[in-house]
């Protein structure tokens, strides 16, 4: 089935060029998230990709009571509102409640569903009534078949400015498995797909009180997903991910951005 492409100011997912979500996985604080915006879009530039910068403001799920949270919705949303209007990039975060989708939805380009809450009717409907594009992650506990009830909520909700994200399936203890067959599967119902690298490494709460991950497979997972058909890569980065406030063994180091967006670039290429 064919799908529409999805605009999310200059990046189009389900374009001819792939689209890439890029950034770290939470405000650890305002200086942090713009150095990091800075750099990352001085990166895309150079290798001329267009993306959509990352940054959840509360990480809410946290394995331990302990673990660093982040920022209110609301200031979290004017940080990275501001960073989006000064460096002309489409900025995306996390919504947990029907109210922080009101107050992202008068900032933030693209509203995005946490996995654990891909199914919470009262979100997706207060997401999809802002009119903001919407990224839903599939859940680790979902079939890929199973998006199609998320997305007949979306639409008879008024919005069908969506895609889906996969991360991966739970299995067994403290463990994900990334299935290439969701990419497909998901493509051929009609919706577009974007395929999350880094938290498809993660081993949940594998720490014990924090989530362990096995950042060095984020690659070549997003190697093998945009070889299999897929509309865009997610990847969490970090200056410095041995440092990161949350969910460092999962992050991709700054510096190794710039080849890993070259060779999928030319994967997308060979197989488009």
């Amino acid at each position: 089935m064919k799908t529409k492409p999805l605009r999310v100011g200059k990046v189009t997912i389900g374009g001819k060029r792939p689209a890439f979500i890029l950034g770290p996985c939470v405000i650890e604080s305002e200086k942090f998230v713009w150095r990091m915006a800075k750099k990352i879009a001085k990166i895309c530039r150079a290798e001329d990709v267009n993306f959509i910068f990352k940054a959840s403001y509360d990480k809410a799920n946290r394995t331990s009571l302990r673990s660093f949270r982040g920022l209110s919705a609301r200031e979290g949303c004017e940080i990275l509102s501001t960073i989006g209007r000064e460096l002309k990039i489409p900025v995306t975060t996390d919504v947990h409640l029907p109210v922080e989708a009101d107050i992202a939805g008068e900032k933030i380009d693209m509203l995005q569903i946490p996995a654990f809450l891909c199914r919470q009717t009262d979100l997706l409907r207060a997401a999809a009534e802002t009119g903001r594009a919407i990224n839903v992650k599939k859940g680790q506990f979902l079939a890929p078949w199973d998006v199609r009830n998320i997305a007949d909520k979306l639409i008879a909700f008024g919005n069908p400015k969506f895609c889906f994200t996969e991360r991966g399936t739970t299995f067994g203890y403290n463990n994900l498995v990334a299935d290439m067959r969701s990419l497909y599967w998901i493509r051929e119902a009609g919706y577009r797909v974007v395929f999350d690298a880094t938290h498809s490494v993660q081993r949940p709460g594998g720490l014990g009180d924090s989530t362990s991950g096995d950042s060095v497979l984020a690659p070549a997972l997003a190697r093998a997903a945009m070889s299999v058909g897929c509309d865009g890569i997610f990847m969490e980065v970090h200056e410095n991910p041995g440092r990161a406030l949350s969910d460092g063994p999962n992050q991709i180091p700054l510096r190794d951005l710039p080849k890993h967006l070259r060779m999928l670039k030319a994967i997308h290429a060979a197989v488009s």
